[in-house]
């Protein structure tokens, strides 16, 4: 199965994942987000992508008392039905990575969906940092 994968050393900050993953969300919704962010340590030369890991044993999903979470056989990622999903923010609670966000005027939650296989963040990553490969 493959996965996104992140080479911390190897980001220079540039923001194109966080563009592209904004771009490719506008394709699907109106109230589009990014589902990456760019950690930034000032005063150290370190940033990183953040993002969902598509974990193998998902708390999110566990929690979920809509089970509006499940894992798309054909991309593994980990998904959330937006028409199933309830806005009760169990999976934002408990995702260790703070990876879901909630999205005020739809009033549900949002996550990466690896862009049903093909993660724009990674298309557009000029660094190599983001990679989407088998585990």
């Amino acid at each position: 199965m493959k996965t996104l994968k992140v080479i911390p050393d190897n980001c220079v900050g540039c923001l194109n994942c966080i563009y592209a993953c904004l771009s490719a969300k506008q394709k699907e919704s109106v109230n589009a987000q990014s589902m990456i962010r760019i950690c930034d340590s000032y005063g150290h030369r370190l940033t990183s992508p953040l993002y969902c890991r598509h974990c193998k044993d998902p708390d999110c999903l566990h929690v979920c008392p809509a089970t509006a979470i499940s894992r798309d056989p054909i991309t593994g990622a980990v998904i959330i039905d937006g028409s199933r999903c309830i806005g009760c923010k169990m999976c934002i609670l408990n995702c260790p990575y703070g990876s879901i966000v909630y999205d005020m005027k739809g009033k549900k939650s949002k996550k990466c969906n690896l862009c049903n296989g093909k993660p724009s963040c990674v298309e557009h990553c000029i660094a190599g940092a983001l990679n989407y490969e088998e585990e």
